[in-house]
C-alpha cells in the first residue's frame, strides 16, 4: 500500500504564496511521474503541473510563470510552489504519483495513486 500525504493548503490574499508538499509512504519500489492537479466547486480537475522523475516539468498555461514544481527523489515528496495566487486558483489540490509498490517480493506494474486534497482559498 501506498499513502499521500498533502499538506501547506490554507487561506491567503490574493497576491500571496503558499507551498504545498505531498509525501509518499509505504512499500514504494519507485515512483515515476508527480504531479498536482486541482478541482474547484462545480468544475473538472485539472491537471496544474508535473514532474518527470528526472525532473522534466510541464505547466497548465494558468499556472506558468505563478507556480514552480519540484520534488526530492530520496523523500518521494513533490511540492508546488505557488506565487502572485488570484481568486481563481480557490480549488481543492490533489496530489497525483505514479508509483511502482512491491508486495512482498513481486514488483507490481506502475498504478496511479491520489492523496486526499488540500484546500487552497484566495481571497481578495
Amino acid at each position: 500500500q501506498v499513502q499521500l500525504v498533502e499538506s501547506g493548503g490554507g487561506l491567503v490574499q490574493a497576491g500571496g504564496s503558499l507551498r504545498l508538499s505531498c509525501v509518499a509512504s509505504g512499500s514504494i519500489f519507485r515512483i515515476n511521474d508527480m504531479g498536482w492537479y486541482r478541482q474547484a466547486p462545480g468544475q473538472q480537475r485539472e491537471l496544474v503541473a508535473l514532474i518527470t522523475r528526472d525532473g522534466s516539468t510541464n505547466y497548465a498555461d494558468s499556472a506558468k510563470g505563478r507556480f514552480t514544481i519540484s520534488r526530492d527523489n530520496a523523500k518521494n515528496t513533490v511540492f508546488l510552489q505557488m506565487n502572485s495566487l488570484k481568486r481563481e486558483d480557490t480549488a481543492v489540490y490533489y496530489c497525483n504519483v505514479e508509483a511502482i509498490v512491491t508486495k512482498g517480493v513481486i514488483v507490481l506494474p506502475p498504478r496511479g495513486i491520489w492523496g486526499q486534497g488540500t484546500q487552497v482559498t484566495v481571497s481578495s
